[in-house]
This record gives C-alpha cells, sequence and structure tokens, in this order.
C-alpha cells in the first residue's frame, strides 16, 4: 500500500453504493469542485495539472466504477453500505422461508454489501438485515427494486428434452436436488485470499447469443426465465475463470450438459454449461485467466456456446454487470 511523503495513505478499493437512490459511501465520493481538489491535492504535493489556457477549464481525474454495477431490477444486483466497523458485519437476505447470506465487501472504514436480486423478486420496498459480528441487535437496511422488461425468445429443441419421460424426469429431479446443494455453498474466505475486486473477465470470447432474463418458449411451452449469458463459440474453444475460484462441482446433467462450478467466496459462484471438455477436478484452484474446460453443445442447445451463470446469495444474477459493457 504506497504511502505518500506527508502520511497520506493512498487506496484503491471497489466502489460502494452509487445507486441514486442511497446515500453515496465514502467509498463512491461525490468529487470535490475542481479549484478546492486541485489545491488539496497541490498542497500534498500528490497533482501536477499542466497549465491551462485563459478560461479552459482542466478535466477531472475519472472515478474508477463500481463492480458489479448496481441495478435493483429483478435478476439485478444492490449495492448497499453499512458503514465503518472494526469486523465485518453480517447481513443477510430473507428468501422464502430461508434467510440466506449476503456477500459483504469491503474494511474497516467502509464495508458494503452485495445483494443478488432474484428474477422473480416483487417490485417496490426491500430489505436485508445487518448485525455486526461482536454482537447486537439487527438492523434492517431498506432498498428499492424497480421493473425492467425481459425479452421472450423462441427456441425449437429435440422434443424429448421438452417433454421428459419417466426416466429423464427423475433424473432432474436427482440433478435439481444435487444443485441445490451446490448452489448454497458459502465460504467464508475467497480463494486465494482477500478478493481485491469483484470485476470480471469474460471467460470467453464470441457474440452475446442470447441475454439473461429472457423469457424462453421452448416448442411453444412457457420454461423458466433465462438465468445466465450464452456466448456463441465454436466447440473446443478454451473458457477461463473469471476471477479466482475453488471448483465445487463438475458434472453432466440433462439440461445443462457438461458442467463446472467455480466458489469465488462468501456465496458469489459461477457456473459454465453445455461444456464439451471439464479438465478440472473437484477442489482445484484456479487463478484469474486460468482454462478449465471448454465450449461444446451438450445438454440442452440449439448449438455450441457457453452458458455462464452468476450467483449471488443463491439466486442467479446478470453476468453483465460484473464485466465491462
Amino acid at each position: 500500500m504506497p504511502t505518500s511523503r506527508f502520511g497520506l495513505t493512498m487506496r484503491l478499493r471497489d466502489c460502494a453504493s452509487n445507486s441514486p437512490t442511497m446515500p453515496r459511501s465514502r467509498a463512491c465520493p461525490r468529487p470535490l469542485a475542481l479549484s478546492r481538489r486541485t489545491a488539496l491535492l497541490g498542497t500534498l504535493g500528490l497533482l501536477s495539472l499542466p497549465a491551462s489556457p485563459a478560461g479552459a477549464t482542466a478535466a477531472l481525474p475519472t472515478r474508477p466504477p463500481c463492480w458489479p454495477r448496481t441495478l435493483q431490477v429483478p435478476g439485478g444486483v444492490a449495492r448497499l453500505s453499512l458503514g465503518p466497523a472494526a469486523t465485518r458485519p453480517v447481513a443477510q437476505a430473507h428468501q422464502g422461508n430461508t434467510d440466506v447470506p449476503v456477500l459483504v465487501v469491503g474494511d474497516a472504514i467502509e464495508w458494503t454489501a452485495v445483494v443478488g436480486i432474484p428474477l422473480a423478486a416483487a417490485l417496490g420496498d426491500a430489505h436485508i438485515s445487518v448485525t455486526q459480528a461482536d454482537g447486537g441487535g439487527a438492523r434492517q437496511l431498506p432498498y428499492t427494486v424497480v421493473p425492467k422488461q425481459y425479452k421472450e425468445q423462441h427456441l425449437k429443441v429435440p422434443p424429448r428434452t421438452v417433454d421428459l419421460s419417466p426416466q429423464d424426469q427423475a433424473r432432474y429431479e436427482r440433478e435439481r436436488d444435487h444443485q441445490a446443494q451446490v448452489m448454497a455453498t458459502f465460504s467464508e474466505q475467497p480463494p486465494g485470499g482477500a478478493q481485491q475486486s469483484l470485476r470480471m473477465q469474460v471467460p470467453v470470447p464470441g457474440r452475446r447469443s442470447s441475454s439473461f432474463g429472457l423469457r424462453r418458449v421452448f416448442n411453444g411451452q412457457p420454461r423458466n426465465p433465462h438465468s445466465g449469458m450464452d456466448i456463441a463459440a465454436a466447440t473446443g474453444t478454451p473458457i477461463v475463470a473469471p476471477l479466482p475460484g475453488r471448483v465445487i462441482d463438475v458434472g453432466d446433467y440433462f439440461f445443462n450438459g457438461g458442467t463446472v462450478w467455480l466458489d469465488h467466496g462468501r456465496g458469489l459462484l459461477t457456473m459454465y454449461c453445455h461444456l464439451s471438455r471439464m479438465d478440472v477436478r473437484v477442489g482445484d484452484l484456479l487463478q484469474a485467466g486460468d482454462a478449465f474446460c471448454k465450449v461444446g453443445a451438450t445438454g440442452r442447445v440449439t448449438g455450441p456456446h457457453l452458458h455462464w451463470g452468476v450467483m449471488l446469495n443463491r439466486t442467479m444474477v446478470d453476468p453483465a454487470l460484473f464485466v465491462p459493457a
């Protein structure tokens, strides 16, 4: 951590809430006025601006974006400032009859809850519960879910993948129960130590052929909305880890085909489906950029592509919020 000759500690961290409906945290401060900011930085010897022509206005340094970006819609993400505390607060979201742990990032100066909003979430007021790790009563932190209109997509697939035989139905139910256990993974410590950033790299190059949240209609029959991002790529194209992660599941499933799940810590998981090859085993540790599987056309598909899913507090959210536009 670099320190100036005046003892000013300079740090780079993920931003906290920048929602227009939420107060800004000190991690996402409002920019200072130019003259005041320039004077402050100049006094500290941290900024040297070139002379500008008379009447010209110098550009302010650009504030880095927050990751993931805030979008408080069904399937989106809320970033809620928890304020300062000596230890990491504990945050929970109420989903159905279960209290689910929420990802909390930051440090003693500023903690932020990163909340995944289910696609089935009701519009309007919502909240999480927050308690301090050293005890004390719980408090509720509110946020608002606003509407978003998702498009509809009609697909033709083999009839056996829509109208399941008794054997395929039984297989699907076994796989669904197993996947529910995988999705409940919550590890306190991110693989490889503290997670410095939640900005992800796109795991495979290619055209985004299907977006998150699409209302899917298979052979004329409505099904669950699309819970990930589809990226079209040739069979055999390498797929890389978007963040450091630990492999928590490898399998071949009826709908998803070849599948790998990665755990990035504190309830942040990613899923990779329809794979032709899976070159990892449960327990393997990956660094960001490590190739670990390959694009395929297994499971219920219309062609080779990667189905990439991102999960927060056991709910699938839009992967586009974690990557540059």
